[in-house]
């Protein structure tokens, strides 16, 4: 391809007319381009300069102009659609209906119920021939009517008929579930947007309808797009790991380096770029095609992965694809493994299942053992008769019969509702939750969240509204608390400041007029920039103008904000040849650069420390203590003559004279008070995490109620508290860190590393007898890691990065906090709504079964036939899944502690109320089986004869069954023992329509069942004494209600969480984070000995590559504040099945993964020697390597930790 390319370069000007009009008019094929964005680095610059001169070459080619961007001409846009392809990745094909229909058909129960409705079909087409049927014992007695025996066939048919029902009722869930993910997943990718530069002007447009040669604005915390080529940057730093496994940042320059790709992450900087390949043709689109093409092999041969939800498969692909790279190459391995999605409620609910499943076996084999024995026994012994040939057609009629029993007894005794109700269940809430702000990326982050004990909450946008204005300010010696009146200035002072706050600003920073009339002008861009520009229009000056005469281009040299510096400054350069450098920020930090201020005249007078402790005093303390936050803005003076060096910033960002300090106001959302009273209502702790100082905190966090006066908290600053937990190396121990979260209500001035120790601190304490479920908003890049951490991410949806979205697990669409309690309060539902259904399954299981059993050994015959037991089974399962699932949520739900994760899914009150039901049930029921003839006064339906025709006594004892479980089912709606059981029945019209619903199928049943269903028509009298029986489960709920569960000491409870010595290797291996690795390395150890001598050499290889590239990307290893060294212990994860090991630190890995990829790393238990945990695919080692650029250079440490290591 290349070649192509360079042919194509050296005869431009003969073919320049042929070679335009293959580009469809444009100066550059898609051939080409690609093969230019496969070039990195110096040869990329080359390429370019080679083929169009420069950037702006390119630019001319693809039609297109570096300021002004494309015009929108719709047909041009179309043009280069058709040309250069859309910016949009083919998601890979649903599975069909019939693909889920023939998954749903796998279920084990539902292929013994189809064998024996199919043996049952062909033995009843086979007719004995009639006249030796005498001596087959009472076979035909009863039977003579011809039609009657003419019948048999309809029983396995109606089985048949109910399998088929199961299992479209079971593919449509599974394909709606789908549906909605897709549908879901759409709504993700449209509302991305991305600025671009149309008709000089700046729009935001949907990522998909970006095409090539259009002019995009990039900004820290983007994820990009599309490829392209940087046409100017500030200070620009890319993280490409998910396209290359490197973890450093990458410096992008239009003279060093311009080649930018798509899924790469923004993490400093801003810039503009020209887009040059999108869709299937960017970096990015290249691996995915390489995958789909290469999955659909992998597909045939991987019968395992089939076996995965497709909603789960959905939810692993990243929120837009574009996450390329050795990512997929682990996701192909990992794909082998089934994949976990395991939730805590998961992983109870399948235990209980399988301990139930259990149960029903014996219970089902028992029931055909005895069936079986006692008609031998009877036929053959005590009556006599011998096993004639003729006959054998007979007795194997009788056998299938007793099987269809036992595999009825086993039907009703599994509950195959129980994943249909989580699902639906889960399906529902997120469908609500999207109402109510709540954007779920990953399903079991719904259910997680009602467990939730603590949530760690950004302050700045979610507890307050992230409007920003400026209400003091500190100019010229004197201290305003509202807006000076702009005469009381002199000019000087008051165009430095406006020249400092127009040009050091992003420029995409604006404030723009209302939407509405009388509306609020509209802040854009970075929220603390709109509110110093507003602060510009309110001195009656204009920012504007300024920009237009200094445009971006002619920006001198930027250093763009991040969370290190604390502060950002852009240089100009002045008509007489020097420069002059502006620079804003934490007012703190910015003074101690200070050397002189302004006074009330505008001359420079000389600003001491003493000055400075002063200021701080009297100005930036009170105005923190009001809740402002403070930012301090400056300026210095280059002479002309040598230029400094812009590369050294110590040197430059200082001496600086301070113009003015401001006082913004960034006020509390008027809801979150209340929201936050709710969650401590609730049981959870909320701490607030930030980066403002700590005065402006506190008075935050104390006008939210975050601290109330009289309470025993801390608020502590970002250094105060690393110190607390370090101990003397550095290192965090848990013990310190144990002592301070639970009173540690406020962190200020924290940076991204403390967000996430504390985090994990909390996560990972064993205090307190729960462990604890920590939720974490967050909104910037730096958050990711945070986010991962945290048992559940939220992320801000308006002013949230894509990194941060890309990290979480449910974005908060308004950014608001009180968003946070509805999704607690929807976990808290989806937690009793499966209670509810257990509370209503368990009881017709425990009774369905019981009675099947012992009718079968008393009578040889299931009271409840095989047809009814299915259609029980569909309104147990189905039917009530969607009933008591789809309970909306109630306030009442925020007034309890959470369950924690080892609670049980049945509580003792739940296991009163099954048993105390199921009591009541079997009294009625067996009354009815032996004394019901009499009580009625019909024919016995006892030892009926094979063929009989149905009886009313068993058709009574079938309705009376099901009325017992329609009454149950409201009684089941609560779960605490609460009396008032209707109370907001009427809230949920499914519920409704489903009680009613099944009540009138029930009586088309009875009415016009006939033989299919085994039922004989009933008359009114006999109806109302099944509805009275029925009516009389409310009743009983109330009996039962009176019991105080304390009593019932002898109660067991049932479903808690999978215990840790029954956990298998394959979860364990994808479990890291949860699970104590102390019993496994044990066992282990000897694997990990081979393993790890193998390995030596590899480690050496990482030592040496770790001592050579260690400070590469450090520009000052001495300064504390550099970003790479706040980790003490980097963590390298040395992977069986990547190859190029990239060195990776803690928060660069987490940064960099995309949903889909699992954590890899290990979290490494508090003491040192358990470093290793070898899992089953590979070693995860983690070697500490101590901080101090001396030993970490020393050649000893690193190899000698290693070892220890191993």
């Amino acid at each position: 391809m290349g070649d192509m390319a360079n042919s194509s370069v050296e005869f431009y000007p003969k073919n320049q007319r042929r070679e335009l009009n293959h580009a469809g008019g444009f100066g550059c094929t898609l051939a080409e381009l690609r093969s230019l964005m496969e070039l990195r680095g110096a040869e990329a610059i080359q390429k370019v300069q080679e083929t169009y001169s420069d950037v702006n070459g390119l630019c001319r080619r693809l039609k297109t102009s570096p300021t002004e961007g494309l015009s929108d001409n719709t047909a041009d846009l179309e043009k280069r659609r058709q040309i250069y392809g859309q910016n949009f990745i083919p998601p890979k094909k649903p599975k069909t209906f019939l693909q889920l229909v023939w998954e749903a058909l796998q279920d084990v129960t539902l292929i013994i119920l189809e064998m024996a409705a199919i043996i049952s079909l062909g033995l009843s087409f086979y007719a004995p021939p009639g006249e030796e049927s005498e001596n087959c014992g009472n076979v035909q007695a009863g039977g003579e009517d011809e039609g009657e025996s003419e019948a048999g066939w309809i029983e396995g048919a109606a089985i048949l008929l109910s399998v088929i029902c199961v299992v479209l009722v079971t593919a449509f869930n599974d394909w709606s579930k789908e549906k909605q993910f897709r549908g879901l997943q759409s709504r993700i990718e449209q509302e991305q947007k991305f600025t671009v530069i149309r008709n000089g002007q700046q729009v935001q447009i949907p990522v998909a309808e970006l095409v090539v040669g259009d002019i995009a604005q990039i900004k820290y915390g983007d994820l990009l797009p599309a490829d392209g080529v940087l046409i100017q940057g500030n200070d620009l730093k890319i993280d490409e790991s998910s396209l290359t496994g490197e973890s450093d940042h990458v410096r992008k320059s239009v003279e060093k380096d311009p080649m930018l790709l798509s899924g790469t992450h923004v993490m400093e900087g801003s810039g503009r770029m020209v887009i040059s390949a999108v869709g299937v043709n960017s970096q990015t689109g290249i691996i995915f095609t390489l995958l789909g093409a290469g999955g659909e092999e992998e597909e045939k041969k991987d019968k395992k992965a089939k076996k995965q939800d497709g909603a789960v498969a959905m939810e692993m692909q990243p929120l837009k694809s574009a996450e390329g790279g050795e990512m997929e190459e682990r996701e192909k391995k990992k794909a082998s493994v089934p994949k976990k999605e395991k939730s805590v409620l998961q992983g109870k609910l399948t235990k209980l299942a399988v301990q139930i499943g259990k149960a029903g076996l014996v219970m089902s084999a028992i029931t055909v053992i005895i069936l079986v024995l006692y008609f031998v026994i009877e036929t053959f012994v005590i009556d006599g008769k011998t096993w004639l040939t003729e006959c054998t057609p007979v007795y194997v009629q009788y056998f299938v019969k007793f099987f269809i029993i036992g595999v009825t007894v086993l039907v009703v005794a599994v509950p195959e509702g129980l994943p249909l109700a989580v699902t639906i269940s889960l399906a529902y809430s997120v469908k609500k939750m999207m109402k109510d702000n709540n954007l779920v990326r990953h399903l079991d982050a719904c259910e997680t969240m009602g467990n939730a004990t603590a949530i760690c909450s950004d302050k700045t946008g979610t507890l307050t509204t992230n409007r920003m204005t400026v209400v003091q300010s500190h100019l010229g010696d004197t201290h305003y608390k509202e807006i000076p009146d702009p005469s009381n200035l002199t000019s000087k002072t008051l165009d430095l400041l406006v020249h400092a706050i127009a040009i050091n600003s992003a420029y995409t920073t604006k404030i723009l007029p209302p939407e509405k009339e009388g509306g609020l002008p509209r802040q854009v861009g970075n929220k603390t920039e709109c509110a110093l520009l507003g602060f510009v229009l309110d001195l009656r000056r204009d920012y504007q103008p300024v920009r237009e005469q200094i445009p971006e281009e002619k920006l001198y040299k930027v250093y763009t904000f991040n969370s290190v510096r604390k502060s950002m400054s852009t240089v100009i350069c002045m008509p007489d040849g020097g420069y002059r450098l502006f620079s804003k920020g934490a007012s703190e930090i910015v003074l101690k650069k200070c050397t002189n201020i302004l006074n009330s005249n505008g001359e420079l007078r000389a600003f001491r420390p003493r000055d400075r402790d002063e200021m701080i005093k009297k100005v930036i303390e009170p105005m923190a203590c009001d809740g402002l936050r403070t930012i301090c803005v400056a300026y210095r003076d280059f002479s002309a003559g040598k230029e400094p060096d812009w590369d050294n910033e110590n040197d430059i960002v200082i001496d600086l004279t301070c113009i003015a300090v401001v006082g913004i106001e960034d006020p509390v959302r008027p809801e979150v008070p209340e929201a936050i009273r709710k969650c401590q209502r609730a049981g959870i702790t909320v701490r607030m995490v930030t980066g403002d100082n700590i005065n402006t905190a506190r008075a935050i966090a104390a006008k939210c109620g975050i601290i109330q006066p009289g309470e025993d908290f801390l608020c502590l600053e970002g250094k105060e508290f690393n110190r607390r937990i370090r101990n003397e190396k550095g290192e965090i121990e848990q013990e310190r860190l144990d002592k301070i979260w639970p009173k540690l209500r406020v962190l200020a001035r924290s940076s991204p590393t403390d967000k996430h120790t504390l985090v994990k601190g909390i996560i990972d304490s064993t205090i307190g007898e729960q462990r604890q479920v920590v939720a974490v908003t967050g909104d910037g890049t730096n958050d990711g890691p945070a986010l991962k951490k945290a048992d559940v991410g939220f992320a801000m949806g308006i002013a949230g990065t894509d990194v941060a979205k890309e990290a979480s697990d449910i974005i908060l669409t308004d950014d608001n906090f009180s968003s946070i309690v509805k999704a607690v309060m929807w976990g808290r539902n989806v937690y009793d709504s499966i209670s509810k259904f257990l509370q209503f399954q368990l009881t017709v299981n425990v009774v369905a079964v019981i009675v099947a059993f012992t009718g079968a050994c008393i009578t040889q015959d299931s009271p409840l036939k095989a047809v009814q037991m299915l259609w029980v089974n569909l309104i147990m399962d189905t039917f009530a899944s969607l009933a008591l699932a789809t309970e909306p949520p109630t306030e009442a739900l925020l007034l309890r502690k959470p369950y924690g994760r080892n609670k049980p899914l049945i509580s003792r009150t739940m296991m009163k109320n099954i048993l105390g039901h199921a009591v009541y049930q079997l009294i009625i029921i067996f009354t009815l089986l032996f004394v019901g003839e009499v009580f009625f006064d019909i024919d016995s339906g006892r030892n009926a004869p094979l063929h009989s025709p149905p009886s009313e006594h068993y058709t009574i004892i079938f309705n009376t069954f099901v009325m017992m479980q329609l009454f149950n089912e409201i009684n089941a709606r609560k779960i605490h023992g609460e009396r008032n059981v209707f109370d907001g029945i009427f809230g949920n019209p499914i519920f409704c329509s489903i009680v009613l619903g099944t009540f009138g199928i029930q009586i088309v049943i009875v009415q016009f069942g006939g033989k299919p269903f085994s039922c004989s028509p009933l008359n009114a009298q006999q109806w109302l004494w099944c509805l009275f029986v029925g009516f009389g489960e409310l009743v009983w709920g109330q009996v039962i209600a009176t019991i105080p569960t304390s009593h019932l000491k002898c109660l067991k409870e049932a479903g808690h969480g999978p215990g840790k010595d029954e956990i298998t290797d394959e979860e364990l291996a994808e479990d890291e984070e949860e699970i104590d690795h102390a019993e496994r390395e044990l066992r282990r150890g000897q694997i990990l000995w081979f393993r790890g001598l193998n390995r030596i050499q590899t480690q050496i290889r990482v030592v040496k590559a770790f001592r050579s590239s260690l400070y590469e990307g450090l520009e000052k290893p001495d300064t504390k504040t550099s970003i790479h060294n706040f980790m003490t212990t980097p963590e390298f994860l040395i992977n069986d099945y990547i190859h190029n090991i990239p060195l990776i630190d803690d928060t660069d890995v987490e940064e960099s993964e995309g949903p889909p990829r699992r954590r890899f790393r290990a979290s490494p238990p508090p003491s040192p020697n358990k470093n290793n945990n070898a899992i089953d695919s590979g070693i995860y080692l983690s070697t500490d390597v101590s901080k101090t650029p001396t030993s970490s250079s020393s050649p000893v440490s690193p190899l000698h930790s290693m070892e220890t290591s191993l």
